[in-house]
């Protein structure tokens, strides 16, 4: 058997001075005097600690996953040489031990004191809350590490899409149940155009409970889905956990304040940001400072695991994340985005995902052949990309298939194969967004479709911004909340 790829070279001047500043972070909240969000400082900290584990032990471990089988060849390579996988099992067991460690720090009474003192900060939550509070972050907990079971049992057994698509309701079990035994709201705010005929607020009761559960399947399904070249699951994560925390801060009662002029963008407000008693743009709410402190607890750790192990999958990989990675980033994102209380927000921050599902509805439904592996097909003797194809050799195309085809061929999103001689369909590019854009933009070589593929992903957080803060005003009114 051939020895793996040799793993990159992990400087250890990183490992001195990492290890020293988060410990300092971790240790600061209990230091006099104690800084305001005192839990935060010490998430951060723990952030920096996963990001040094997965950056050594995603190599140290990889030669155990080989060794048991756990292993690959990656496809668009010249190379045959065995590459660990499921290392997204590494990752999410670095993420959920410290979040566990992480939990006297925000839910310890004597440290909700420390943060209480004298200098209580307007819009934040004290000491009676926090058993609600640990519930629900017990519960969270709970269902990454079933999402970090099923994913390692997904990678082990290979399960097929239209078998694994339902996994993610079984992990979000516990995070409803506990929603709904602490009385969760189901309540939704009524666009203005509708309010005329539903009123301000519509309880949609177990509906509300179904849509949770189809959010986590679908943030899990939808990064597995946009997958098949290096580095592409973990910037997904990486990008939109980003986007998740730079969402939070806008919410947190910084020192100073500003105000973003958002007429330019045609809303008739200005948002504010900052300012202690203002608490950022939660306007002195504390609930929801709560949520998004709540948010930033499980965003912070995940950056610093996906940008740990980001470097090893980064092209050429020497790591790939398995199916468990996908399934640990997509219910955290489901957990912050239920327990936080911004789903639809969250669900800006995944449009590039959105138009890869719907894009790829034919093929994932039966209606598209669908084959095995829809990565782009890779030629090595110019080592570029160009799109992979999906070929009608049993039976031609149905007239329901062959409209859906034609229709998407007009718009670009895919190209045919069309028999001259009776104008039969017998090959479309497989529909994914990686193969739409060696469409539209030409071939290319692996590092540079990843590379396009992530400013896509950051293109998609700006246009999410702006729409939630710039045009969300002409159906919602107030402030959002």
């Amino acid at each position: 058997m051939a020895p793996p790829l040799s793993p990159r070279p992990l400087p250890s001047i990183l490992l001195i001075s990492l290890i020293p500043i988060a410990s300092w972070f971790v240790v600061r909240p209990l230091l006099d005097p104690v800084p305001p969000l005192p839990a935060l400082w010490a998430s951060v900290g723990f952030s920096i600690f996963a990001f040094v584990a997965a950056l050594y032990l995603v190599p140290a471990l990889g030669p155990t996953f080989v060794k048991a089988n756990l292993k690959g060849k990656d496809l668009l390579k010249v190379y045959s040489d065995p590459i660990p996988e499921s290392q997204g099992l590494v990752c999410a067991s670095i993420y959920i031990l410290l979040l566990i460690l992480f939990i006297p720090f925000p839910f310890s009474t004597s440290i909700a004191s420390l943060s209480g003192g004298g200098s209580k900060i307007e819009g934040l939550l004290g000491a009676a809350s926090l058993h609600h509070e640990l519930s629900v972050y017990l519960s969270s907990l709970l269902s990454l590490l079933i999402a970090t079971v099923l994913g390692f049992l997904d990678d082990v057994f290979d399960i097929r899409w239209r078998h694994k698509l339902p996994i993610p309701l079984i992990a979000s079990i516990p995070l409803l149940m506990v929603y709904y035994a602490e009385g969760g709201n189901t309540h939704v705010v009524v666009p203005i155009p509708l309010r005329p005929f539903l009123g301000l607020l519509v309880n949609l009761g177990p509906l509300y409970y179904l849509y949770m559960s189809l959010l986590s399947t679908f943030t899990t399904n939808s990064i597995n889905i946009l997958a098949g070249i290096n580095g592409s699951e973990v910037s997904q994560a990486l990008i939109i956990a980003i986007s998740v925390i730079i969402n939070d801060l806008l919410y947190m009662p910084w020192p100073f304040d500003f105000r973003i002029p958002m007429h330019l963008l045609g809303n008739q407000i200005e948002v504010e940001i900052g300012g202690t008693w203002q608490a950022g743009m939660a306007y002195g709410s504390s609930e929801l400072v709560d949520r998004h402190l709540f948010s930033l607890y499980f965003m912070l750790p995940l950056v610093g695991v996906c940008l740990g192990f980001m470097y090893h999958n980064w092209y050429p990989a020497r790591a790939f994340p398995g199916d468990t990675l996908c399934y640990v980033t997509g219910m955290a994102f489901s957990v912050v985005g239920i327990q936080a209380h911004f789903s639809k927000t969250l669900l800006l921050f995944f449009i590039p995902q959105i138009f890869n599902f719907l894009l790829s509805c034919p093929q994932l439904f039966g209606i598209v052949p669908c084959p095995r592996h829809r990565v782009p097909r890779f030629i090595s003797d110019t080592n570029l990309l160009h799109p992979s194809k999906a070929v009608f050799d049993k039976r031609p195309p149905t007239r329901l298939a062959f409209l859906t085809l034609r229709i998407f061929a007009t718009l670009g999103l895919t190209e045919l194969t069309v028999d001259p001689t009776n104008g039969v369909v017998l090959e479309a590019t497989n529909l994914t967004i990686l193969n739409f854009l060696l469409l539209r933009l030409g071939p290319m070589n692996e590092k540079k479709l990843v590379q396009v593929l992530i400013c896509t992903q950051i293109a998609g957080s700006v246009l999410a911004f702006t729409i939630r803060y710039g045009l969300a005003g002409l159906v919602y009114d107030g402030d959002r909340r």
